[in-house]
């Protein structure tokens, strides 16, 4: 019978080992954290929606849903999607879970998502994000919170340096009206010269021509007419108050006017922490303010703002972190050291000491294997040292060696 082949990991999904598992999982220790020490709740959703759950947040014409979703459908006919983002997911759980009597809510949470895209540096088909959301506060300062959230994780990630805040507003619901009208006039006035796919988004998503990188649209792009001149008084008060909040709280920012969030239920705040160190795909974390989402779910008018971090690419840019080592190395030397072993090893667990054990090989290697670990401590345990009723303590740090007593050992690690 011919040997099968050995299947292969599906194309945009990662195994992860070793540093790159400890890179990805620091991420995840640090950012919860932070998110402590600014009291946001965790909270967690189903990998699986309804499918109108994101056509609806997202819309149907966009290029998630209608190319990058995966989408079924189940054994009872329902049309399932894996989550290509939380958001939706969030707010689709504060409708139904009645989460409102909770608002404002400050929650975060973090796992997979899906889009089925080409992958690329720190993107995958399976997908790994950070999410904040603070759902029922319209105040400006709760922009300021998350941003200043963001900011602090970057810094304790070690990554700050390099990464820029960038903000703009996209105003009230009039303002963006008034600027959406006047960007496809212009944008229409210069069909001609926009890219295949700046004139489809003409027709769907005007906004979404300003984040065109083709360069047929550089010079109508520079030329577009920007927010600033349809604000109204409350919208240019609230980004005023935005900005004077992230000033007071010491976090750097720079205006990009032309950074916008295409889909109609976006306000207000929009931002994009960036670095120049992954290339083209230089986002590490982005997000607004949606004050319409929860409405076009079917709930009532909700405001809420949130932001997302691709795990992936954070992990790319930090520092290796120090590998998990453990505290102390258990050496047992014949078949009654062993079982002496089995015991001594579960104690010390049980006492919160970090303990593995080295049964494998002659003694040298042993030791090898004990120093190589990271480990302080090697405990050695042989017949003599048995009926003593003690065990060898060897700092692998400095070589020093003393004997202490078997009933001692836990409280005698714990101290040292």
């Amino acid at each position: 019978m011919a040997k099968l082949a050995t299947p292969h990991a599906v194309r945009g999904t990662q195994d992860m080992f070793g540093e790159s598992q400890e890179r990805f999982a620091h991420v995840i220790d640090t950012f919860n954290r932070v998110r402590r020490y600014y009291g946001f709740k965790g909270v967690e959703v189903p990998v699986i929606e309804p499918t109108a759950v994101f056509a609806r947040s997202l819309g149907e014409t966009t290029d998630v849903v209608s190319k990058e979703m995966y989408s079924f459908e189940d054994k009872g006919g329902e049309s399932i999607t894996l989550r290509p983002e939380f958001t939706a997911g969030i707010a689709r759980a504060y409708l139904t879970n009645g989460w409102q009597q909770h608002a404002p809510m400050k929650i975060a949470t973090s796992g997979p998502l899906f889009r089925y895209e080409r992958p690329q540096k720190g993107r995958y088909r399976q997908f790994h994000q950070l999410d904040a959301e603070i759902i029922g506060a319209a105040e400006p300062l709760a922009d300021v919170e998350l941003l200043c959230f963001a900011d602090q994780l970057l810094n304790e990630l070690g990554i700050d340096s390099g990464v820029v805040l960038t903000l703009n507003t996209l105003g009230d619901g009039d303002s963006r009206d008034a600027w959406r009208a006047a960007l496809i006039d212009h944008f229409a006035a210069h069909r001609a010269q926009l890219s295949d796919d700046s004139v489809d988004r003409l027709e769907r998503n005007p906004l979404r021509i300003l984040d065109s990188k083709d360069a047929r649209d550089a010079a109508v792009v520079e030329t577009a007419p920007g927010i600033d001149d349809y604000l109204t008084a409350e919208a240019s008060d609230f980004f005023a108050a935005v900005t004077s909040g992230l000033d007071a709280a010491g976090v750097a920012w720079t205006r990009n006017s032309r950074l916008v969030r295409g889909l109609d239920y976006y306000r207000h705040t929009a931002f994009e922490f960036v670095t120049n160190r992954l290339g083209a795909q230089g986002t590490v974390i982005g997000g607004g303010r949606y004050d319409g989402l929860i409405e076009a779910l079917g709930g009532p008018a909700t405001p809420a703002v949130g932001w997302a971090a691709g795990i992936e690419r954070l992990a790319m840019l930090i520092d290796a972190p120090a590998s998990d080592a453990p505290d102390v190395v258990l050496v047992p030397l014949g078949e009654a050291a062993m079982l002496r072993a089995a015991g001594l090893i579960a104690e010390l667990r049980r006492a919160g000491i970090a303990a593995d054990m080295g049964y494998k090989g002659n003694m040298k290697k042993r030791m090898q294997r004990a120093d190589a670990s990271g480990a302080r401590f090697a405990v050695i345990i042989g017949d003599d040292e048995l009926a003593r009723g003690e065990v060898a303590l060897k700092n692998l740090r400095d070589g020093s060696q003393r004997n202490v007593a078997l009933a001692q050992l836990a409280d005698h690690l714990a101290r040292t």
